[in-house]
């Protein structure tokens, strides 16, 4: 069984943590704030610059709630200090990316272009650099937030096995499959 909860988190110089009632916690730091309500059976300790998670008993729920939350604490204090950031290549004829006044506008075949409003607290940036408008980086505090507006743009047009075509993350393999052979 996994022992994520035991780990101690440690909080960086330039992040605050504060603990409020009913286990309502707190982490600020140079990114930004991020709160989360703990379950009240969850013991919190500060203790140096280590933040720890204490389970009240050995049950199941329990145990799943201690590495959960834990996980959980472990990433607002990273985000708050470094951020999270995913990746998306677009790959295609005549396949591009452009965002514009904070909105990201798509073409990926479609008949239309596709324009999309990031929530708040997320950025996304195209790379114009490395290619033709065909990198675009989705980054922000909340490690779950970015995840999920990275998935909603890949599930635009996510990658198909044949040509390769879609939207696929940076470091994602797409397994190719063999077209159709002509008949003899």
């Amino acid at each position: 069984m996994s022992r994520v909860g035991n780990a101690p988190i440690e909080v960086a110089e330039k992040v605050s943590v504060d603990i409020g009632s009913n286990n309502l916690v707190t982490v600020k730091g140079p990114m930004g704030e991020l709160k989360l309500q703990v379950n009240p059976e969850i013991a919190l300790k500060i203790e140096d610059s280590t933040l720890t998670l204490v389970r009240p008993t050995d049950q199941k729920r329990h145990k799943a709630m201690h590495g959960l939350y834990r996980s959980l604490l472990n990433n607002m204090v990273t985000g708050v200090s470094k951020g999270f950031s995913k990746e998306l290549e677009v790959i295609g004829v005549g396949f591009r990316a452009a965002v514009q006044n904070g909105i990201l506008e798509l073409a990926l075949g479609f008949s239309h272009p596709i324009y999309l409003v990031p929530p708040e607290g997320i950025k996304i940036e195209v790379d114009t650099k490395r290619g033709k408008n065909t990198f675009v980086t989705v980054s922000g505090i909340d490690k779950q937030m970015v995840g999920q507006v990275a998935a909603k743009i890949r599930s635009l047009r996510p990658p198909e096995p044949y040509k390769g075509k879609g939207v696929r993350y940076s470091d994602e393999y797409v397994r190719r499959k063999a077209g159709k052979t002509a008949a003899k």
